[in-house]
């Protein structure tokens, strides 16, 4: 596309590979969102990005919605992700002087519907974790039980487990420091659960593991003595949900959002449960509430004789 529009879209594209360094899936969806807004542009006779009005935005935005002959309709998290990119682009224009007013500014992506986390219940997190540990003891299913055990004892995110190093943990103290999202520090206490299998898989595990004399500090070794990726771990949860044949979706984040559901449904306060899960806002962590409240409503219904 050699328009105005096409050299301004190429020159931001560019600007987001090379000065924001962007990650390639990112660019590869900016780039698809940003060249279907380009062939809009280009079928409404908008050939000077400058001539863009807040009405041929909004309207893009209701045609990601609706759909057209060549598109199904986009949910409102995808429609946002193309508006956000729309955003960007006219922006990135102002800014480098092709336009003067931008256009876009005005237009709000779409409201993401909100997602509330799913926990699973206390049967079938000792189900998971058992089923880790089951078999001969080996320095795999140790480290395997203390894996889950940290994560749902301290409510951690996965990066965050295998982030640990071995000077993180005070199991003397019984605490252990994670590092969050920003580079953030917590200090969260352990369990009596997490501390045996914990100290278990230091004494019996990781010394096998470390054979390899790699002599990396992680907590969480793989079998080849290197640290345990993201997708190893949670490839150990697959494996254990599926030992354990569970019929709930377990992902990733299954074992924190139990963490924090159970300690609401246990009567924490929300502040504290902010504190323990890293959140930077209580705004995020009172999603929690609606779910303890939803199983109120269920215990309530089956419960109250007058419920009905």
């Amino acid at each position: 596309m050699t328009t105005e529009v096409g050299l301004a879209l190429r020159g931001y594209l560019d600007h987001l590979a090379v000065e924001r360094g962007l990650a390639q899936n990112t660019l590869l969806s900016y780039r698809r969102d940003l060249n279907r807004y380009a062939t809009v542009l280009h079928d409404r006779g908008i050939a000077d990005v400058a001539a863009v009005t807040e009405q041929d935005v909004s309207d893009f935005l209701a045609r990601l919605r609706q759909g057209d002959d060549d598109h199904p309709p986009l949910s409102a998290s995808s429609a946002a992700r193309a508006v956000i990119a729309v955003r960007g682009f006219h922006k990135f224009v102002v800014r480098e002087g092709m336009a003067q007013v931008d256009p876009a500014r005005p237009v709000r992506p779409p409201k993401r519907p909100q997602r509330l986390p799913k926990a699973i219940p206390l049967e079938a997190v000792q189900a998971l974790i058992e089923a880790a540990g089951k078999g001969a003891r080996t320095e795999l299913t140790t480290r395997d039980s203390a894996l889950l055990e940290l994560l749902y004892g301290t409510g951690a995110r996965i990066s965050e487990a295998v982030g640990l190093d071995v000077d993180d943990l005070d199991l003397e103290s019984r605490t252990v420091r994670l590092l969050g999202k920003g580079g953030k520090e917590r200090i969260v206490p352990l369990g009596s659960y997490a501390l045996e299998a914990l100290d278990r898989y230091l004494v019996q595990g990781r010394p096998v593991l470390n054979q390899a004399g790699k002599g990396i500090p992680a907590v969480f070794l793989n079998a080849r003595g290197g640290r345990l990726s993201r997708q190893s771990a949670w490839a150990v949860l697959a494996a254990a949900a599926k030992a354990a044949n569970l019929d709930v979706e377990v992902s990733p984040h299954t074992l924190r959002h139990s963490f924090a559901t159970h300690l609401l449904d246990g009567g924490a306060d929300v502040r504290v449960v902010q504190e323990l899960l890293g959140h930077a806002s209580v705004a995020t962590t009172q999603l929690y509430t609606l779910v303890t409240v939803d199983r109120l409503r269920e215990v309530y219904a089956s419960s109250h004789p007058r419920a009905r």
